[in-house]
């Protein structure tokens, strides 16, 4: 079973090429219950990314090279799914006039100004983060913290609002129970506390909930609940969050 929740949560969060076992189900309650292995697959994909953007650094020294290394890294294991769901909401919360427009643009496969501006502003903003987490010489330690939390951020939403679609993955991936929550909850907590300490697992856990609060009460105005782009969105946002408080106490911490 674990190893069924596993090869789920991967397929569904990235692109890794994967001989997944023929008897793993992708039914709703089988994706749910898989969440409690979401920040383990975080941690997995970010300490691949890590490897070229080390790479980099090595060879030429520059810390914002090495974070576009490293978001690269990410954005080709993963698919680029997060950051389409990103624009979508984008495009749909800022030209859709009612909810049904909304989604529909939301559903459009084009990309449009908002969802470009938005991408703009994201990839700009990791970089960013990044090239000052290198500058203050806890540039994995920011990767990997940044990319468990952020995937603890998915299953809140999933938790907390309803579908806004009869159908889709915000339909298809199901309510998650509270034991696979807090396991993953569990799992965030320790892997902060040996990589940062308490002040940073609490940081960590602040910026996740702003970001869930905000992205949560953006999509339940503007659509009415949750949906596939809407939890792409949140693990963005909450993966630029995490990255702030960890910065923040650092800078804190050697002030």
């Amino acid at each position: 079973m674990l190893t069924g929740d596993f090869a789920r949560g991967l397929m569904l969060l990235s692109r890794v090429p994967w001989s997944f076992p023929s008897n793993v189900s992708f039914q709703a309650a089988c994706i749910a219950r898989s969440v409690w292995c979401w920040p383990l697959i975080g941690v997995l994909l970010s300490g691949v990314a890590v490897l070229p953007a080390l790479m980099v650094a090595w060879l030429t020294g520059n810390g914002a090279l090495a974070a576009l290394g490293a978001i690269v890294a990410m954005v080709l294991l993963t698919g680029s799914l997060h950051e389409d769901g990103i624009a979508d909401c984008a495009d749909g919360f800022g030209g859709g006039t009612t909810r049904e427009k909304k989604l529909a643009i939301m559903r459009d496969s084009r990309i449009g100004s908002y969802g470009v501006v938005a991408l703009a502003l994201v990839f700009a903003a990791r970089i960013l983060l990044l090239t000052q987490a290198f500058d203050a010489g806890i540039f994995m330690t920011t990767l990997l913290l940044a990319a468990m939390f952020s995937r603890l951020a998915i299953p809140v939403l999933m938790i907390v609002l309803r579908p806004a679609r009869p159908d889709g993955l915000g339909r298809g991936a199901g309510r998650p129970g509270m034991v696979p929550f807090l396991v993953a909850l569990w799992i965030v907590i320790g892997g902060a506390m040996i990589l940062g300490g308490a002040v940073m697992m609490l940081a960590c856990l602040l910026a996740v909930a702003v970001a869930c609060l905000v992205v949560g009460k953006t999509a339940q105005w503007q659509i009415g609940g949750q949906s596939g782009d809407v939890l792409g969105s949140v693990q963005i946002i909450a993966e630029i969050f995490v990255m702030i408080a960890i910065i923040s106490v650092t800078i804190r911490v050697a002030g």
